[in-house]
């Protein structure tokens, strides 16, 4: 990765901050995008001085209609040749379906799907002309499987896992890769975001700086995709060993107890 030119979206906490860091620590440029300038900017101060590399930084809101387009049109004025897309922008929501409005769900899917899907279009012709890079896109453990009480959120996150999964398959012998990561607990603001009345149980959860680095290693290994989280392989033995009706019940169950306010 060293002077490769890395754009994360979703940089300014979590995830995508310990990508950042992770990044540069192995010599890469980065595009910092968030839609919060003060932190991205601290950040970008703490990476240079630390590291000694150049951080650029777009302010931003993803998950509006156009976005994607805006933001690829800012990073072509400022002359700026992404090696690496990093998609970890996103959020997700706790409740029951109608606990919350159309108006969280079309934000959600906008930035969970389509900005995704958008960014992944206008940036992967630039590195297939150079025969070199590629896109880490950040699903979620619940890609892996119906979640009730998460509905809207699992569900996009299962679209980025196959879209990913079929888009490496695409880009096999081009020299572009496409890796999807599937983190499970990690220790962000998400669970806050998704529900700010549940109480999270950290001790079973990995920080996000481990799950970046699981990240950045699945990629530089041309993985399809990785799993993180120290709940992975139960979470990936569930769908081969359960029925598909047993698998959503239990799932349900724990999802229910998650919102009612037991430790997730």
């Amino acid at each position: 990765m060293d002077k490769k030119v890395v754009l994360i979206t979703g940089a300014s906490s979590g995830i995508g901050e310990a990508f950042a860091y992770e990044c540069a620590k192995k010599g890469a440029n980065l595009i910092l995008v968030s839609r919060n300038y003060r932190a991205l900017s601290e950040i970008a101060r703490k990476i240079e001085g630390r590291y000694s590399v150049k951080v650029d930084i777009i302010e931003i809101d993803l998950s509006v209609e156009g976005a994607a387009q805006k933001l690829y049109i800012e990073t072509q004025s400022r002359g700026l040749a992404i090696d690496i897309l990093v998609n970890n922008a996103g959020f997700g929501k706790w409740g029951n379906f109608q606990d919350f409005d159309l108006k969280t769900y079309r934000s959600l899917l906008q930035l969970n799907i389509n900005t995704l899907t958008e960014l992944c279009y206008l940036y992967l012709p630039e590195m297939k002309s150079r025969n070199t890079g590629g896109i880490i896109n950040v699903a979620s453990s619940a890609a892996l499987m119906p979640v009730p009480y998460a509905g809207v959120y699992s569900a996009s996150k299962s679209y980025v896992l196959n879209f990913s999964e079929a888009l490496h398959n695409e880009l096999l012998g081009t020299g572009v890769t496409v890796t999807c990561l599937c983190p499970s607990g990690t220790k962000t603001n998400f669970a806050e975001v998704a529900n700010n009345k549940v109480s999270v149980d950290e001790n079973l959860y990995e920080t996000a700086e481990h799950v970046a680095l699981v990240g950045i290693n699945g990629f530089l290994a041309k993985k399809s995709y990785v799993l993180s989280g120290k709940q992975k392989w139960t979470l990936v033995l569930l769908p081969r060993l359960l029925s598909r009706a047993m698998l959503l019940k239990l799932s349900g169950r724990v999802f229910k107890g998650i919102v009612n306010n037991k430790k997730a």
